[in-house]
């Protein structure tokens, strides 16, 4: 009977050796990211996105008015082309008279119309501005499914990822500035800032937008 004790004994011992083995042998897990830091993460990743909407080649199609804008200046576009009723321009006058689905050859000079698939604005009942719009104004925009088309955040991390049309400000044709933040930057940081949960900064105080 003692021997048998003894025998359970060490085979105790042996077995909570080996357990403790390998817990050291295991690779710990990493701690998960604490939400402070994480959002704080998600505020710095917003401000890129901001920078890449309110770049003239993103920002010239969201406007407050009804007149799209040219330039990195943002003038008034000329031969008075207006939103029109469903943004793709007035009747008989629409976006695509003179906007094709592709640039023009670079042969062609300076001033060519340029082009992408779908060109248009946003339609006036969603106008989706992002001029003068504050980062806390603008991440809310961005957000509101009423303004943006009825896109989740999973939908709008595929539409700046894929759209032809968004993809057309990096790729703006000849004498035109492409969107300074590369593409694939521009959507690791709009990923990341959607990872962190989506935050928006705070409103300075006395802060107001412009337009819908």
């Amino acid at each position: 009977m003692k021997r048998k004790k003894i025998h359970s004994i060490a085979t105790s011992a042996v077995a909570a050796a080996f357990t403790a083995l390998a817990f050291a042998a295991a690779p710990s897990s990493p701690l998960p990211e604490p939400p402070a830091m994480a959002e704080r993460e998600g505020l710095d990743a917003f401000e890129t996105v901001r920078a890449v909407l309110q770049h003239p080649r993103c920002q010239n199609c969201h406007i407050p008015g009804d007149a799209p804008l040219q330039f990195d200046e943002g003038r008034p576009h000329a031969q008075n082309v207006v939103r029109g009723a469903d943004g793709r321009g007035a009747s008989g006058f629409s976006c695509t008279t003179c906007h094709g689905a592709a640039n023009p050859p670079t042969a062609w000079g300076l001033h060519m119309p340029p082009g992408a698939p779908n060109w248009h604005l946003p339609p006036p009942e969603r106008k989706m501005v992002f001029i003068g719009l504050s980062s806390s104004e603008l991440c809310r925009r961005l957000k509101d499914r009423g303004q943006n088309g009825g896109k989740d955040l999973a939908a709008l991390t595929r539409h700046v990822s894929e759209d032809k049309l968004v993809l057309w400000g990096w790729s703006p044709g000849v004498g035109r500035a492409p969107v300074s933040v590369p593409h694939e930057e521009f959507v690791a940081k709009f990923s990341a800032w959607v990872a962190a949960g989506a935050p928006c900064p705070a409103q300075p105080s006395g802060g107001s937008g412009t337009g819908n």
